[in-house]
């Protein structure tokens, strides 16, 4: 129930502010743009997701670039195209690092399903990590401006929460081998000796693989870094955006923009797609760089329009994947 009350209020909201800022001259922003420009768009989106494929390789090295990339185009489309939060979008994630037979690690060994939840769990880390330091640089940026401390502070209060829980959740995966042995032998208790096997097996197999991928911090740095540079890149596509949609920013403004509406999306990921969250913080962080409201939702439009003309291909791509599959088996 609650995730329908939650997009029913964020689709409250996007109508809202789509008629306060006016169809007509929505429709006339993005008219300035053209199929050239939201072309230009869609290339530079592909290259950033590319990339965050290579920043999920620097953190799991013995997994496939290219199943790594395929997993996170399956992850942020259902994330953005389907009525899920986040969390549905990284079990979707999971489910595609370990599908499929034809693809293995570097040693040769299939991919298990804690060995995918593992591989998720690093990456959203490592991305989280390198957000972080992102909305940083963003508040940063908003310093001097006029009216800035509403946003201001805020968030860096937020960031002091988001900052101290990351860190708990890292210290957890690093030692979470005595709670998740714990709880198997809860759940040893209550079902058969074949099915505790096999949970003792997979316990043993998380443990040892989350404590591998820790065990090399230069390459969780690595990861984070190559993060915080996909997160630049989509400032970048802010910019490109407002620039294209005729009107005047810095880069600057324009990663202080994207940064703060990151962080305002960070604090409502519980609502499917961000839907109303996404168009206020570009609103309202558009009004504060002198950017008018119609410019502002033509922005997070473009934004959900790249991720649908993107994520409906790569979901019907994944499902005639496991349909063949499940059809090879069968």
């Amino acid at each position: 129930m609650l995730p329908y009350i939650l997009s029913l209020a964020g689709i409250t909201l996007f109508c809202i502010l789509t008629l306060r800022a006016g169809i007509h001259p929505i429709l006339l922003s993005l008219a300035k743009i053209g199929l050239s420009g939201f072309f230009l768009l869609l290339l530079c989106q592909l290259a950033i997701n590319f990339l965050l494929g290579f920043a999920w390789k620097s953190s799991i090295p013995d997994i496939s670039f290219t199943r790594l990339t395929a997993s996170r185009f399956v992850r942020d489309a259902a994330a953005a195209c389907l009525p899920f939060s986040q969390l549905g979008g990284m079990l979707l994630g999971i489910r595609a690092t370990t599908a499929g037979h034809a693809r293995h690690t570097t040693n040769e060994q299939p991919i298990n399903w804690m060995e995918g939840i593992a591989a998720n769990i690093v990456d959203i880390t490592t991305e989280v990590l390198g957000q972080i330091v992102f909305i940083i640089i963003a508040l940063l940026c908003l310093i001097g401006q006029a009216d800035a401390g509403r946003f201001m502070w805020p968030l860096s209060i937020g960031m002091v929460f988001l900052t101290c829980g990351v860190a708990g959740f890292i210290w957890t995966q690093q030692r979470s081998g005595n709670a998740l042995q714990a709880l198997a032998r809860f759940f040893a208790k209550h079902i058969s000796a074949e099915w505790r096997d096999v949970l003792a097996d997979n316990t043993e197999n998380f443990q040892s693989y989350m404590e591998g991928l820790w065990g090399n911090p230069a390459r969780i740095g690595l990861g984070a870094g190559m993060h915080l540079l996909c997160w630049m890149g989509s400032a970048f596509m802010t910019w490109l955006s407002i620039i294209l949609l005729g009107a005047h920013c810095s880069f600057l403004n324009a990663l202080a923009i994207e940064g703060v509406v990151c962080g305002i999306m960070s604090a409502g990921f519980f609502i499917p797609g961000s839907l109303g969250v996404q168009e206020a913080g570009y609103v309202a962080l558009g009004h504060l760089f002198g950017i008018n409201a119609d410019i502002a939702m033509s922005i997070s439009l473009l934004r959900r329009g790249r991720d649908i003309v993107i994520g409906i291909p790569v979901l019907l791509l994944w499902q005639l994947y496991e349909f063949r599959h499940l059809k090879r088996r069968s």
